[in-house]
């Protein structure tokens, strides 16, 4: 049994480490979506060492290290938690009607079409967002057209196809693609019902994993295209999605950074939504940012619609006269536009074996 403890408490520290390490290969950014699940496993492991493990030098090195990695993922986790800090914002006389958004990575393999239109249709959003949707996710979505009259039809079969619908005026709306041409991403400039601009950004980069891409380079790379174009932008921005990361990731800072948005989950719940069929191995993939002048009303999961990841969705008013949350905005820091430049460059030059 000390063996045993020994191995587990060991592995556990390693898993915590890895991803300190800044190595773009999976192996280094997988123990990143876990965090959650690590950190009930180190308190399981921590409490049971101290019975299990005998040689009284060797438990309290592993013990301490242990408890260090516990104590910072804590502080980590707590800010996606309702335990932390958030405030409630009024609506003043500037704020905008509300506006209901809801995304989902709807699997490309996912033939039960109904359930995420009877979503739609019962929950009526002013835009909706579909991630991994092809050709016949495109004929299926045709009968939601009449509500949805504004659309931007992206369906491609690799599993990185998006579909955009809205109720609401578009100004303008265009697909990039920043690191590779069959990755798109869909930028829109919408106007509220009362008149007031704001863009809207649909992303979904691959992930890094085994059974996928070998490293986060074009991850990180289109995050970051993305975030360094909206970072001057004069009007409010939102931006979703699939990111195949999660918000405390390195990545992740760096875009919130970049691109001067906030994390919507901070203080409302981390929110998983993926994986929708398997409870233990549940992260929150499923992003939401926006700029300070973009005020949360809800943030929330819908019931499995068939897909492997939940729906999210959320309501929004944009208040220009209220700049309570101008505080929070975290900005880059020296040397680290030069960091950004380099990630988006090795994201555009690196060839993908898996699509």
């Amino acid at each position: 049994m000390e063996l045993i403890a020994i191995f587990f408490s060991t592995l556990l520290i390693l898993l915590g480490l890895l991803p300190f390490v800044q190595n773009q290969h999976w192996v280094f950014r997988v123990a990143e979506f876990i965090k959650l699940q690590l950190l009930f496993a180190q308190l399981g492991v921590f409490c049971a060492s101290f019975f299990l493990i005998k040689d009284i030098t060797l438990l309290w090195v592993l013990q301490s290290v242990q408890l260090a990695l516990i104590i910072y993922h804590v502080v980590i986790l707590m800010r996606y938690t309702k335990f932390w800090r958030t405030q409630k914002f009024p609506h003043s006389k500037y704020s905008t009607a509300k506006v209901k958004i809801i995304s989902c990575n709807i699997y490309q393999y996912n033939t039960e079409y109904d359930r995420f239109i009877t979503l739609i249709k019962e929950e009526k959003p002013d835009i909706f967002l579909t991630i991994e949707s092809n050709g016949d996710w495109e004929k299926a979505l045709e009968v939601l057209e009449a509500d949805y009259p504004n659309y931007e039809k992206v369906g491609l079969e690799n599993t990185y196809g998006m579909h955009f619908y809205t109720k609401l005026k578009v100004n303008k709306i265009q697909t990039h693609y920043f690191v590779a041409d069959d990755l798109p991403s869909i930028e829109a400039e919408l106007e509220t019902e009362d008149g007031c601009r704001f863009i809207f950004f649909g992303v979904h980069p691959p992930p890094p994993s085994p059974t996928e891409e070998d490293n986060s380079k074009e991850r990180d790379g289109d995050l970051l295209s993305v975030a360094k174009k909206i970072r001057d932008y004069d009007i409010p921005v939102l931006v979703t999605g699939d990111f195949n990361n999660v918000a405390w990731a390195k990545s992740s800072i760096l875009f919130k950074k970049t691109s001067r948005l906030l994390d919507a989950r901070i203080g409302r719940g981390i929110l998983s939504t993926f994986h929708a069929k398997y409870w233990f191995f549940r992260v929150p993939l499923d992003l939401l940012f926006h700029s300070p002048d973009i005020f949360i009303d809800k943030l929330f999961i819908y019931p499995s619609v068939g897909s492997d990841h939940f729906p999210i969705g959320c309501t929004f008013h944009i208040d220009k006269g209220n700049d309570e949350q101008v505080e929070d905005v975290k900005t880059l820091e020296s040397g680290e536009m030069e960091e950004v430049d380099e990630l988006i460059q090795e994201g555009k030059e690196e060839q993908s074996d898996s699509r």
